[in-house]
């Protein structure tokens, strides 16, 4: 609010906060939900879960191949997580929380299935699909890192570790995905190219600042010692945070698609994908 009233000299602070408010992704999701369409209609399935409220972690890996049953299990989840004794201590960190005037953050993943590997670019800085989709990330409020794959823990291993070795097979279903991995540490994205395996990032997310035992502040008008204001606000955002970033991720990989099989109308863009399908290897 501070770097914002600096910035255009408001000496009414709640000009920036209104703004600056997460109320704005209303309108993301909502658009993002016709991007979605556009894409399931090309067999693109989208899916997200919180992995991490607090300290409180899912341990061991999620299985996300059949995404039907994760999203089954994340929407009845008040958390959004999938395993059901982690969203039990989840909650309960929540609730402690709040109870305390405090807040938390956590971490939520996204998965996108079926996008076909060559979307986005690697020639030019500002179409790499992975900075894209980092920058969407970044741009949802209280979201202050995005990992894509293992990119955290790339750093820690060598090159030989880091990798996903590349096979071959003739006719591999589904169609045009004779190349394929078994294993997916980078997140579905080549040097800014998808490689036709899920795309899978997560969202960093930092407790928000309204608290309900505020700290400590300068008064804008006095410049004197003050407690910062008390607004409503929730607890925790990171469950929806993650659906937000399905709605991010699903603009960001609607333009790219249609960058790669544009026409004027659903038949001809669906024409210039299954001909870019049956050339593949």
């Amino acid at each position: 609010d501070l770097a914002g009233a600096i910035k255009y000299n408001h000496h009414d602070i709640r000009n920036v906060l209104e703004r600056a408010s997460a109320r704005e992704t209303a309108a993301r999701v909502a658009v993002g939900a016709l991007a979605r369409q556009f894409l399931e209609y090309f067999g693109v399935c989208f899916a997200s879960h919180v992995v991490q409220i607090g300290t409180v972690k899912v341990t061991g890996d999620v299985d996300t191949g059949d995404l039907d049953e994760l999203v089954k299990r994340t929407e009845v989840s008040p958390v959004r997580c999938v395993d059901p004794d982690i969203e039990g201590l989840m909650v309960k960190d929540i609730e402690a929380a709040g109870q305390e005037g405090d807040s938390l953050g956590g971490v939520a993943q996204i998965i996108v299935k079926g996008i076909p590997a060559g979307l986005g670019g690697f020639s030019q800085w500002d179409q790499r699909l992975d900075g894209r989709l980092a920058a969407s990330g970044m741009s949802i409020p209280s979201v202050k890192g995005v990992e894509i794959g293992h990119g955290f823990e790339f750093s820690g291993h060598r090159g030989s570790q880091a990798q996903d070795e590349i096979h071959y097979e003739q006719g591999r279903k589904p169609e045009g995905k004779a190349f394929y991995r078994t294993s997916n540490r980078a997140g579905g994205i080549e040097g800014g190219i998808s490689n036709g395996e899920d795309i899978v990032f997560n969202l960093a997310v930092k407790p928000i600042s309204t608290l309900g035992k505020p700290l400590r502040t300068v008064d804008i008008a006095t410049k004197k010692p003050s407690d910062a204001m008390v607004e409503r606000a929730d607890t925790c955002v990171v469950p929806a945070v993650a659906v937000v970033g399905e709605a991010v991720a699903a603009l960001v990989l609607a333009d790219a698609f249609i960058a790669k099989f544009g026409g004027d109308n659903m038949t001809e863009i669906e024409s210039h994908y299954k001909a870019y399908r049956d050339r593949l290897f």
